[in-house]
């Protein structure tokens, strides 16, 4: 409620209302409606978020789709920039409740902020189960809190229940066109969590999301700000921070502590939305290899990934420091998460209609509401932009640059290899006609593509004139599903005398384990010793070409991203000692 207020003084009690109802509807059309009971029905096997969506809807469009995917990259580089903000904004709001506390404490803020944001990140390591056993009571704590200072202030002014009328919310847009943008820009902070909460399904499940949300989080949520507007009726002096003022002076330090321990979980589930985005952004090729580990053997959504830990730990430092206070960052808050979930209403239209089966009047009725407050509340929070609403697009901006020149420096890579490379069945023919000599073992060639023969394998006739008594072409693809069953995960052919092919099928949510997969080989009847085994892979180095297909900008972020990625030998989870691993170049 401060953040929609003017400037001190009296406020009139319709204006309290109004602002009031508007918060209160946000809430109920855009969580509790919007995500809460239909977007989180749009699951992918039980993931969900912006590129679950993406993967969703291409696989219900049946064929690849420009379109889709763009809206789908566009939505996963906006989601960046909300997880930096977040956490900063909601730590230095927690924080700055001290100054009330302590007067005079302001040089104070930004470095318990740096302090609190750095142990968040630094416990990432541990796990969701981890942070929750502790997180999870002292949100239970936090919304009772809420809840029943809401319900005290509502005692001294019951005419607040006014506010439950959404033609309170229409009278004040209508009332107010000058100021109406500006006032939806800072309601909508009110419901920039929704986001995160689809974001974070694959980590928690739909069922407890909807428990949480409608048991708890609404509810307190609702009574508060209802408390909030109430308190405004009787004391319009508490205009500058009705959330604090609407507790007793002896609550205040204590309040403060919950304050700031809810704010930091509000960031972590923030933080999980965006490991889990990564991953499966990494699974679908848009962004480059990462080492991913697992931190829970019941949950395998629970994920940690230490160099995206690491790079969002140093932007929401920046940010804390930049910026200074949450009423500075508040300006830069709210642009990422509209336009995120702009394109997320048109990706649920098409998954509505081409997955659920709906007619398209009935997709488009069922999203055009919802898409119409989202571009409204985009346009409120565009006039932010000079402010500070430049941040998230800039964050937004540069992700997309990094996933797109991916995208692309890997597609031509795919088109390059492909016009070079010898099919298989030609190669397996030409050996065939030659004497070629044999050794103990078995070796396992990764390819992309199972119908090419694998460089490594022509690297290794070229110049070991050798093959092992028992090779296995082995692919690795990921489905257009999170999850792939055990029983389809292995498919085995034999191609010739000495050759498999072996195809291994993951969803874009897990991570490929070759070596535990190969165990699944074994089961099916193919016999081979692991410790007799080698990998062999090819390591390619890039290099800038005068000549190259893409600008000589994005070819060098391409080289970059590919010079840093996570090797194939720790992605695959392939033990150090089996791998040998021939280097090619290639030019960009």
């Amino acid at each position: 409620m401060a953040a929609a207020g003017a400037s001190s003084g009296r406020v009139p009690a319709e204006t309290v209302l109004g602002v009031l109802s508007l918060i209160l509807w946000t809430l109920v059309v855009i969580v509790s409606v919007k995500y809460v009971t239909i977007l989180l029905r749009a699951d992918n096997d039980g993931e969900g978020g912006t590129l679950s969506l993406l993967a969703l809807a291409q696989r219900a469009v049946g064929r690849p789709s420009a379109a889709v995917l763009i809206l789908g990259i566009l939505g996963a580089a906006l989601f960046y920039g909300d997880a930096l903000i977040t956490p900063a904004i909601s730590v230095l709001s927690a924080i700055e409740g001290l100054v009330l506390v302590m007067p005079g404490s302001e040089r104070f803020v930004v470095p318990a902020a740096i302090g609190i944001i750095a142990g968040l990140f630094a416990i990432q390591r541990q796990g969701t189960d981890a942070v929750a056993r502790f997180f999870g009571p002292v949100m239970l704590v936090w919304f009772a809190v809420l809840a029943l200072a809401g319900v005290w202030r509502i005692l001294d002014a019951p005419a607040v229940l006014a506010a439950l009328n959404p033609w309170y919310a229409a009278a004040f847009m209508v009332g107010h066109p000058a100021v109406a943008l500006v006032v939806l820009g800072a309601v909508f902070l009110a419901v920039t969590g929704a986001e995160a909460l689809y974001a974070d399904m694959g980590h928690f499940g739909r069922r407890p999301i909807r428990l949480g949300w409608f048991a708890v989080a609404f509810p307190a949520l609702v009574l508060n700000y209802m408390g909030q507007g109430a308190l405004l009726l009787v004391h319009p002096e508490t205009l500058s921070n009705p959330f604090y003022l609407m507790f007793p002076d002896w609550a205040l330090s204590p309040l403060v502590i919950l304050a700031t321990l809810a704010t930091i979980i509000a960031s972590q589930a923030v933080i999980t939305g965006t490991f889990s985005l990564t991953q499966q952004a990494v699974q679908l090729q848009l962004l480059p290899r990462m080492n991913i580990r697992h931190t829970s053997e019941a949950h395998p959504g629970q994920i940690y990934l230490p160099s995206v830990n690491a790079l969002l730990l140093i932007g929401v430092l920046s940010l804390v420091i930049m910026f200074g206070s949450s009423s500075a960052l508040a300006a830069a808050y709210g642009i990422s998460v509209t336009g995120t979930m702009v394109i997320t209403a048109v990706l649920t239209m098409v998954v509505a209609h081409r997955h659920w089966g709906w007619s398209v009047p009935a997709s488009v009725a069922l999203m055009i509401p919802f898409l119409l407050i989202d571009l409204v509340f985009l346009g409120a929070n565009l006039v932010k932009i000079a402010d500070g609403g430049f941040v998230p697009i800039g964050i937004a901006a540069a992700m997309l640059v990094v996933m797109w020149s991916w995208r692309r420096g890997t597609g031509l890579m795919l088109a390059r290899d492909s016009e070079s490379a010898l099919p298989l069945a030609t190669l397996l023919g030409q050996i065939n006609e030659k004497s070629v000599a044999s050794v103990p073992g078995t070796a396992v060639f990764l390819t992309a593509d199972p119908a090419m023969a694998p460089v490594a394998l022509l690297h290794s006739l070229k110049h070991f004139k050798a093959l092992h008594e028992q090779n296995m072409i082995l692919t690795v693809r990921t489905a257009n599903v999170p999850h792939v069953p055990e029983a389809a995960r292995v498919s085995i052919a034999e191609i010739a005398p000495r050759f498999r092919q072996i195809l291994l099928s993951y969803g874009y949510a897990e991570d490929p384990d070759v070596p535990q997969a190969l165990m699944l080989c074994r089961r099916k009847g193919l016999k081979f010793d692991i410790m007799a085994t080698s990998f062999i892979l090819s390591r390619r180095r890039l290099r800038l070409s005068s000549r190259s297909l893409m600008p000589r900008w994005q070819a060098r972020v391409f080289i970059y991203l590919s010079r840093n990625s996570a090797s194939a030998s720790d992605y695959f989870r392939i033990p150090a000692g089996r791998v040998v691993e021939l280097g090619t170049q290639m030019n960009v």
